[in-house]
């Protein structure tokens, strides 16, 4: 797998706060990366020194195989929580300015925001000023000038702030097809719900440290509790006697003969096995596995590595 950052080891310190520590997270090419965390967790810290606004204070970020130099800013485009738009300046006066500072020529600049204000049906604000705007506005505006100049990394911190419903799915499918044209998304975010629809990495930080990163689909199966929910017509005793020692049964609702039970597989039981013990006595409507939300398994590390340092304090 080729990975467009390697981040090795970063730490950062503002004064007596530790903002990074140690943090290593090998970034893939092509693919949307959540920066998962709370406020606070240093995801803004790690973002500025790739984005090299400021340095670490130990440890090396590899952009594409090279140490992170400042020619790899022209290939970032960059969207911050905190919007930055000129408010007394027209939209158009504003875009064509911003393109410019990327690189773009005049008339090449002219002619990508006319294709992008025309695909968000935007093309009446061209003179409107920016304070007229809307947040929601202001944020289409600025997500078109962070992917004009076709960056191979993008990095997104809470693009959807302000956004309603529609112009959320609007950026979600833009952010989509980028990534079908081979850039590279970093989404940084404590929105759970947006990682597990749009990312395939993820990495989780909380006070300074990466607690856990990889794929998102080998995460919800490290932490899959092995439940599933299974519903089905039948004699219910006669299922619950046929799990025997091979499953345990958490939960049962009944409606006449059609139930609807969660139960746990133990030992070294498999959906297959469970499913060929209670066949004589149901039939089955649907069997699911319950696979745990990123909500969930953020709860459970963070709370397992609190667990681990209260103990670690006690035994020192």
């Amino acid at each position: 797998m080729e990975f467009i950052l390697d981040i090795k080891n970063i730490n950062k310190q503002y004064g007596n706060y530790n903002a990074l520590t140690n943090v290593s997270i090998a970034i893939p090419e092509k693919k949307i990366f959540g920066l998962l965390g709370p406020n606070g967790a240093g995801k803004t810290s790690l973002i500025r020194i790739i984005n090299q606004i400021t340095g670490p204070d130990s440890g090396e970020v590899f952009f594409g195989g090279e140490k992170l130099a400042p020619k790899h800013v022209d290939m970032i485009g960059y969207l911050p929580e905190e919007r930055g738009l000129y408010k007394k300046m027209t939209v158009g006066e504003q875009v064509m300015y911003l393109a410019q500072l990327k690189g773009l020529k005049k008339n090449v600049a002219k002619e990508k925001l006319n294709y992008w204000f025309k695909k968000f049906e935007i093309e009446n604000w061209w003179d409107k000023k920016i304070e007229e705007l809307s947040k929601g506005m202001q944020q289409k505006v600025q997500f078109i000038v962070t992917v004009l100049h076709e960056p191979k990394l993008l990095i997104l911190d809470e693009p959807f702030s302000g956004f309603d419903p529609i112009n959320a799915q609007l950026i979600k499918n833009e952010i989509l097809e980028l990534k079908e044209k081979g850039s590279t998304i970093i989404f940084s975010t404590h929105n759970m719900g947006s990682v597990e629809e749009l990312c395939d990495n993820i990495a989780l930080i909380n006070k300074s440290e990466k607690l856990l990163d990889g794929s998102v689909s080998d995460i919800r199966k490290k932490y899959s509790s092995n439940t599933y929910n299974i519903v089905f017509k039948g004699n219910l005793l006669g299922f619950t006697n046929d799990l025997w020692a091979g499953a345990e049964l958490l939960e049962k609702k009944s409606i006449g003969d059609l139930h609807t039970v969660t139960v746990k597989l133990l030992r070294q039981s498999t959906p297959n096995s469970l499913l060929n013990a209670v066949l004589n006595n149901a039939e089955i409507i649907s069997f699911n596995e319950i696979v745990p939300s990123m909500n969930d398994i953020f709860i459970s590390v963070v709370e397992n590595k609190s667990t681990l340092n209260t103990q670690s304090s006690f035994t020192e």
